[in-house]
């Protein structure tokens, strides 16, 4: 797939993943609109987008507010014609033991990571399936492909978002719209710091092993290739992701492993 002149609409775009991801787009010569609820973030990547000579423009929006979800891409797709590639980015992590995990804390990461997500698909899916083109791509996270300590609801929104386009890939073959999930492990952005804890606040600290993660850069570029060759899915990151394939061939001894994780 090629890029140029292609409409290509990323959520979460204002730091991290999906900020670096606008930029790849950018060397590509799409048409990016860039979404996420920090306007003042945004604006900056938008001028950053601008140097690069590209055109960028700016929808905030609040994964929560699913019931503005049609309208708003509704709109996008009468001011530029069309939404040809559709970047699934915005989410927010956690930090907290199930145990102590009061259940708003899990309704609004699954709020946030899976319903929001589901709810803009959907509102941009018919202008596809009409126009017989299209591409859809979902981050997930490897806590998509095993749970992990500290991340239950997180996990489950991303094992929730990979059920959905799996399907969704199914389902949308003969009209010539593709999909892809993507899988990242540690890259280093801010997701630690802003993710959740017990009380619904920001956890405010990195992680030491998001820390030593491969840079967002990479992670793009890894991600906007796989779109382009077509891949379903992706995993990107560094040693982290041999826990996949233990957990796939070694059940066992990934249980084994995954107990051993000390909570912090």
């Amino acid at each position: 797939m090629r890029f140029k002149d292609k409409v290509v609409w990323i959520t979460g775009a204002s730091s991290g993943i999906g900020e670096a991801l606008t930029y790849e787009f950018a060397k590509h010569k799409a048409k990016l609109i860039i979404s996420s609820n920090q306007q003042t973030e945004l604006e900056r990547v938008q001028q950053k987008c601008k140097e690069m000579e590209v055109e960028c423009f700016i929808q905030f929006l609040d994964m929560t507010e699913v019931e503005k979800m049609k309208t708003i891409a509704d709109q996008l797709i009468q001011k530029f014609g069309s939404i040809d590639v559709l970047v699934n980015n915005a989410g927010i992590s956690q930090r907290s033991l199930v145990e102590e995990t009061p259940l708003d804390v899990d309704r609004k990461i699954m709020e946030i990571d899976y319903f929001g997500t589901v709810a803009l698909t959907k509102a941009v899916l018919p202008h596809m399936i009409q126009n017989k083109f299209g591409y859809i791509a979902a981050t997930s996270s490897i806590s998509g492909k095993f749970g992990f300590p500290l991340r239950s609801a997180y996990s489950a929104a991303k094992h929730a978002i990979h059920g959905f386009f799996e399907t969704l890939r199914a389902e949308v073959y003969d009209y010539n719209i593709k999909v892809l999930i993507a899988f990242p492990g540690r890259i280093k952005t801010n997701i630690s710091l802003n993710a959740l804890t017990k009380e619904g606040k920001v956890h405010g600290k990195m992680d030491q092993g998001q820390d030593t993660g491969i840079s967002a850069e990479k992670c793009a570029r890894k991600y906007v290739n796989a779109i382009r060759k077509d891949k379903k899915e992706v995993l990107i990151g560094s040693k982290e992701l041999l826990m996949v394939y233990i957990h796939k061939f070694f059940p066992g001894l990934f249980y084994k492993l995954a107990r051993k994780i000390k909570p912090t």
